[in-house]
């Protein structure tokens, strides 16, 4: 583990600098292109604060809805790569037609959702009101 400043605060700080420094004495295409790396680094800031955790309860969620039994990957990156595959399983019974109609349909309108407001919360929470 890396000692302070970890890279939440790194980027928070480039962030800052960005937003404080280099949009108030830019213009035209500088400014835009600093205010889309500002924009970039909050971006990556929001999804870093809870990525094992945020992964973890998609996994969780895709589990439930797939009944799968097994415990989650133990680690990060076999997480995310666990979440893949829930994924085309769950795109899979889609297109088989699976999700048209009943209880399996309302759970994967659920599931999706909430993963889309958890996506936007972290693209641009602005959309949702939660600055």
């Amino acid at each position: 583990m890396q000692d302070r400043p970890n890279a939440t605060e790194l980027l928070a700080a480039v962030r800052a600098f960005l937003e404080a420094d280099v949009v108030p004495s830019a213009s035209g295409r500088r400014r835009f292109h600093a205010l889309v790396a500002a924009n970039v680094l909050a971006i990556v800031e929001r999804e870093l604060v809870r990525d094992e955790e945020r992964v973890l309860d998609e996994w969780r969620s895709l589990a439930r809805l797939l009944d799968v039994t097994v415990d989650p990957p133990p680690r990060l990156e076999l997480l995310k790569a666990g979440v893949r595959e829930l994924e085309e399983q769950l795109t899979e019974r889609i297109r088989a037609g699976d999700a048209d109609a009943g209880d399996f349909a309302e759970r994967v309108r659920a599931h999706l959702r909430a993963t889309v407001l958890d996506k936007l919360r972290i693209a641009n929470p602005k959309y949702l009101g939660d600055s």
